[in-house]
């Protein structure tokens, strides 16, 4: 665990508290946040190598459990995915052998971001 960890996830930015929504079966990815849940996450939008936007954000790691006090932000959270078509699919995904069936709704802290983008005109 003494080494950085990188995984696609997919994720809902939440404006108004400022933070990041995803959800993950329980795995690596899910053991190593709760084992250490300040997080790095990478967001890029490429459309060619002249114009892109890569964003990353430096975070804390929260778990949004079935308890009461979660609800509004698992409620939340749904809100935010189900705005995206198929934004299940992921978590549809084949299990793999040290993966369980237990689906993981998180939040991630955002602290800080950096980012750059660039962008040339297209010529006629």
């Amino acid at each position: 665990m003494n080494q950085p960890y990188v995984v696609p996830v997919s994720i809902a930015y939440d404006p108004r508290q400022v933070c990041l929504f995803s959800f993950s079966t329980i795995g690596k990815k899910v053991e190593w946040m709760r084992a250490n849940p300040s997080v790095c996450v990478e967001v890029e939008d490429f459309e060619d190598r002249f114009n892109w936007t890569t964003i990353v954000i430096f975070g804390r790691y929260s778990e949004l459990t079935d308890a009461p006090e979660h609800q509004d932000q698992r409620h939340r959270a749904l809100h935010l995915f189900s705005e995206r078509s198929r934004w299940w699919l992921p978590g549809a995904a084949r299990l793999s052998e040290f993966e369980h069936e237990n689906v993981v709704v998180y939040r991630i802290h955002i602290d800080s971001m950096t980012g750059r983008r660039t962008s040339r005109p297209e010529t006629s």
